[in-house]
């Protein structure tokens, strides 16, 4: 075995368990807080590297699993390689300096991998790569090391030439881990290793490995949740200590085996002192305490442990879209030129609102335009934004940018409604035929109060005067209800759906006075909204496939964060600054395609996809499909802007974007989403034959099982049935409890009747 994950037991000791897979080994690098940390490491936080997982490739654990002194060799070498910059140079010399020696590592690798023997290649969390090669036996450490910097041709970190050099793995991603040979997990002679985990039980290790995770969940994020659900976050102090350990040893028991000696590995020892120490008497007392919560009934999984695993689950989609469920995945430190330049004057905040808020108007200046995504349907720049934050939280910040990117726009629409007015004026009664409408009248700015006619002639109107959006702004979202007569959620539902395909919109009237006109519906808007206004608004478009055409926001600010919401300076350099952008936009025509944003959406698509089935997440999954669309989309703008040039700015943008949008629905919407979206299997499943032990609950007792089988119409007392299931692994019955219980990969695989 070559590949180790290293970890802290109690005083802060190092141990090491052995990976066996692939799987296992891609699970630790994108599992925990991985993703969010890397992200936030690559964009200054260097400070975090020390929370990444830890992995060594070059030694084997001690008997009793730890890592200190180990001498030991395994079968390949872990090799560090950092880039150091010449100090001559200027910063911004050594930034292209580093740059350059990092572009050329992989083809240089990979170019010598059968003559190195490579196993893994992978970027560091900051400025250099690691590699684990097979090993020459016949060398030491450092002569390996040396050969392999001699046939490389680069250097290796001088302070990295122990056997016990420990790496922070990055995540398992195709930009962090560039290549990964299976054979690194292999097992040989040389390689066998003691797969002894130690007990939290001072000087006592067990012959037996325990997981240190349940179905991939660490047990310590599972006590970190229990104690921030049931103890306001706070851990036992004496005084309460006995009690509240005894009632997380029965809460969490279930799910180590009923094993005294697991479970003692899994809960802290809570009577040591802040040194690490602890005395026999209350070792004992800890020990014991344990040991009676064991004494209790057994009656299956409590209910507090369902509550836990289930915000466990949540917390871990919010993780899928790169952030956690009170932090927003970041947003990249470099930032494509039109994206800083309107973000330039709101602190820092609001960027992430404001840098997603400006795209409905900057889309509103395109008109003719087409795009061509990866599946070749086309699209339109359709953009429709709801920003959602708390009263008072600095909404309106979105405001200044938009007005200013709308001002064109307005100045044009202005002659335009006074036309118009002089022509009603004109015809009063609407009956003078020989004094029809003019054609090229063309307002695209709308208020938020219209009828089914204004905004049917307004829609009509853009589409014959060059194929141009209307576009409303409103304070709350609540005011789209008056966009049509009707007033309603469901109205405005539809039109969002129309607007997002471009679909056909308008209406037919027999009167010769009446409004007629049917067109594509472009409209893009941006709306302000509360999180229950928000919720309660879009209720019934959670799961209809409205929600998912949105483009949604959020402003997350420290309740204890003091600082003064600064503002910069709007004026005319502003507008002369953004000038050239929106004169792009307004000059772009015909069918727009991009290779590198084609590129990056399947990228995006295979991430995403490999997330979904990673956190388990069906609302992921769903709403990630038109979630990459509006990234694309937002790329294709931002490259029309710049003059029709991609760069890694965009990139990153329209990665995080797309993260971004996903993370505030799963945020707001995630939980609804997910119950709807299982109740829906569930009538699909029960629409045809019925499998009995899916209509059971989670537990249950022999008496309703036969109750279920006589409502089933089936015959016989149905043991045969009992023993296939145990057999199989679906269920265990329960001794304590007199129940049947349904085991974790029945559940896993077929859903739960929780």
């Amino acid at each position: 075995m070559s590949v180790h994950y290293v970890y802290k037991v109690d005083g802060g000791a190092k141990f090491m368990r052995p990976i066996h897979t692939r799987e296992e080994y891609l699970a630790l690098r994108n599992g925990g807080e991985q993703i969010p940390y890397m992200k936030r490491i690559r964009n200054g936080e260097e400070k975090l590297k020390n929370q990444l997982v830890e992995m060594n490739y070059s030694c084997l654990p001690n008997e009793d699993g730890s890592l200190k002194g180990s001498r030991t060799m395994s079968t390949t070498v872990g090799m560090d390689i950092d880039f150091v910059a010449p100090q001559e140079l200027a910063a911004e010399e050594r930034q292209a300096w580093l740059s350059k020696r990092m572009a050329e590592v992989p083809e240089l690798v990979l170019g010598k991998k059968e003559e190195l023997g490579l196993l893994m290649l992978e970027r560091s969390a900051t400025k250099g790569y690691h590699l684990v090669f097979r090993r020459q036996t016949e060398l030491s450490q450092e002569a390996n090391l040396k050969w392999a910097s001699d046939l490389l041709g680069v250097a290796f970190d001088k302070q990295a030439k122990d056997i016990t050099r420990v790496f922070f793995s990055t995540t398992g991603s195709k930009e962090d881990l560039v290549f990964l040979d299976d054979g690194v997990f292999e097992i040989s002679p040389c390689a066998t290793s003691p797969s002894v985990i130690p007990s939290a039980v001072e000087g006592s290790p067990h012959d037996k490995p325990y997981s240190q995770d349940y179905n991939g969940t660490p047990y310590a994020d599972i006590i970190a949740k229990y104690w921030e659900l049931f103890n306001n976050g706070h851990q036992p102090v004496e005084g309460d200590r006995n009690a509240l350990t005894f009632e997380l040893a029965v809460t969490i028991r279930s799910i180590c085996g009923y094993s005294l000696e697991r479970l003692m590995q899994v809960i802290p020892n809570y009577w040591k002192k802040p040194d690490g120490t602890c005395s026999q008497e209350d070792q004992a007392e800890w020990r014991q305490t344990i040991e009676n919560a064991l004494k209790e009934p057994r009656k299956g999984m409590p209910y507090r442990l369902k509550q836990v695993l289930q915000a466990m689950k949540s917390a871990t989609q919010m993780k899928a879209c790169g952030g956690t469920m009170s932090t927003p995945p970041p947003m990249p430190k470099r930032l494509p030129t039109l994206i800083k330049l309107l973000t330039q004057n709101v602190p820092w905040f609001y960027k992430p609102a404001v840098a997603n808020a400006v795209f409905p108007a900057l889309g509103a200046h395109l008109h003719g335009v087409k795009f061509r995504y990866w599946d070749n349907v086309e699209h339109e720049g359709t953009f429709m934004n709801i920003l959602i934050g708390r009263q008072s939280i600095g909404k309106g910040s979105i405001k200044k940018p938009i007005q200013y990117i709308m001002e064109d726009i307005r100045q044009r629409d202005l002659p335009n409604r006074l036309r118009e007015a002089a022509w009603k004026q004109r015809n009063s009664g609407n009956k003078q035929k020989n004094d029809p409408r003019p054609a090229d009248i063309c307002i695209q700015m709308l208020i938020d109060n219209l009828t089914d006619a204004v905004f049917n002639q307004r829609i009509v109107d853009a589409n014959n005067n060059g194929e141009r959006y209307v576009y409303t702004i409103v304070d709350e979202i609540e005011a789209l209800k008056k966009v049509t007569s009707k007033g309603t959620v469901d109205e405005v539902g539809l039109l969002i759906r129309k607007a997002f395909d471009n679909s056909m919109a308008g209406q037919e009237r027999v009167g010769a006075d009446s409004v007629s006109g049917i067109a594509p519906l472009r409209w893009n808007f941006n709306a302000s909204t509360t999180p229950p206004n928000a919720r309660k608004f879009l209720y019934k478009m959670v799961n209809d496939g409205t929600l998912g055409r949105l483009d949604i926001s959020t402003i997350i600010r420290d309740e204890d964060d003091a600082t003064e919401p600064i503002y910069g300076l709007y004026d005319q350099s502003f507008a002369d600054e953004l000038k050239p952008y929106i004169d792009r936009l307004e000059a772009a025509n015909g069918l727009i395609q991009c290779p590198q944003a084609i590129k990056l959406s399947l990228e995006i698509k295979r991430d995403n996809e490999e997330a979904a089935r990673l956190y388990e997440s069906e609302a992921y999954r769903v709403l990630s499909y038109r979630a990459n669309v509006i990234a694309w989309l937002k790329g294709m703008v931002l490259y029309v802007a710049h003059g029709y040039r991609w760069d890694k700015t965009i990139a990153e943008f329209v990665r995080w974007t797309s993260q971004y949008n996903l993370w505030c629905k799963m945020l707001y919407f995630g939980k609804q989403l997910e119950k709807e979206l299982r109740e829906e299997f569930e009538i699909q499943r029960q629409s045809g034959p019925q499998n009995l032990l899916e209509l059971l609950p989670d537990e249950f007792t022999k008496e309703q099982y036969y109750l279920m089988r006589q409502s089933q119409g089936k015959s016989g007392d149905g043991e045969s049935t009992i023993r296939v299931w145990i057999n199989r692994g679906h269920i265990v019955f329960d001794e304590v409890s007199g129940r049947y219980c349904k085991t974790e990969a029945y559940k896993s695989k077929y859903g739960s009747k929780i």
